[in-house]
């Protein structure tokens, strides 16, 4: 999951304004309705409590700023006048709203954007090799800068042919797999070529290693095919990976098994863990009850409990109202633990959600 992405709104005390809007990149008219739209959203705001100069910093972000090309959707986040954070989302949100309250509305963004697994894409060239590492939790990128790691070439020895130079290859996209923290290859270039070096890698790298047939020699060979097939393998990855916690969780949630890591389900049992910051990975399904539960909350990420008076004793006199998945989100998310969107319903926790312990 892109926690970067979060750590803007994640450190900040509240209290916040989450906004989901359909922008779409074309108005195709005066900007009209999207004056509509950002009246609309901060006189809802205003409604709900929220102060003028935060109102105004949304206001101003949807009057002047647009969608981005092929994204009809944004989420915003303002806290004291400020905007934090405003990203693009894939798609226009299912329900546009605005929210206001002590912690950000992150959840639906986390569901909107999904995971983001690390794959190394390697294309194939007469000099050599290209790599390109995509995934915000590649090691060596930079601090919440979700995307890519710029790419980096191999260059192969110039005396070097066929399977000799295919073994050559090979061995610089082992090392560079083993160094990118990665999870899948992609192997783009001459048909030749590809199989050559497939066949090379060891067996344990093999065998996640995927070949996209729509690439050649030139950069922009079946470009966009190429760019589907990658898609596709990340999705792939996306969903072993959900369910690989997935299962891990229900194996955890017996009694008895000291072979898996323990799982916490319900409200109370969550908030305990998240308080003593022994959540390693939280599962979130935007289909369960829990997550729409009122928790009680304070400026601090460590500060949330199942009944308001329970806050004093954690140091903050002004409790406030919050959802239990958001507060979980912001407490998991500040204490390094992975956060997991759960879509499918028969593989989420019971309510919604869960967590594996550390």
């Amino acid at each position: 999951m892109r926690l970067s992405l979060l750590q803007p709104v994640i450190d900040r005390p509240g209290p916040w304004a989450s906004v989901y809007a359909d922008v779409p990149h074309d108005t195709g008219g005066d900007g009209r309705q999207q004056e509509l739209t950002a009246t609309a959203t901060t006189a809802q705001l205003f409604a709900l409590g929220a102060d003028e100069a935060t109102c105004g910093a949304v206001h101003e972000a949807l009057l002047t700023r647009r969608g981005d090309p092929g994204a009809h959707g944004r989420a915003l986040f303002a806290a004291h006048g400020a905007l934090v954070l405003d990203t693009p989302l894939p798609g226009p949100p299912a329900v546009p709203f605005a929210a206001w309250g002590p912690v950000p509305r992150v959840t639906p963004l986390l569901a909107a954007i999904g995971d983001d697994p690390v794959c190394l894409v390697v294309r194939l060239g007469r000099a050599g090799a290209d790599f390109a590492v995509l995934g915000e939790r590649a090691t060596g990128t930079e601090p919440g800068t979700p995307g890519e790691r710029p790419a980096r070439h191999f260059c192969a020895a110039a005396d070097h042919h066929g399977s000799r130079r295919a073994e050559e290859i090979a061995d610089a996209v082992r090392r560079e797999f083993e160094s990118c923290g990665a999870e899948a290859v992609v192997l783009v270039g001459e048909e030749e070529e590809r199989r050559l070096v497939h066949g090379a890698l060891p067996e344990p790298l093999r065998v996640l290693t995927y070949e996209s047939a729509h690439g050649g020699a030139a950069p922009d060979d079946g470009s966009d095919l190429v760019e589907r097939d990658i898609a596709q393998v990340r999705a792939a990855q996306e969903s072993d990976r959900v369910a690989l916690v997935a299962d891990r969780f229900r194996a955890g949630a017996g009694p008895g098994r000291k072979d898996v890591p323990h799982s916490a389900a319900g409200i109370p049992e969550l908030i305990e863990a998240a308080r003593e910051h022994r959540i390693d990975t939280l599962l979130v399904s935007p289909h369960g009850a829990d997550g729409a539960r009122q928790v009680w909350v304070g400026s601090d990420a460590d500060q949330l409990a199942v009944r308001g008076r329970e806050l004093p004793q954690l140091g903050e006199l002004r409790p406030a109202a919050a959802r239990a998945d958001d507060a979980l989100v912001r407490s998991a998310a500040a204490h390094g633990a992975d956060i997991v969107v759960v879509l499918d319903p028969e593989r989420a926790p019971a309510g919604g959600l869960g967590a594996i312990l550390r």
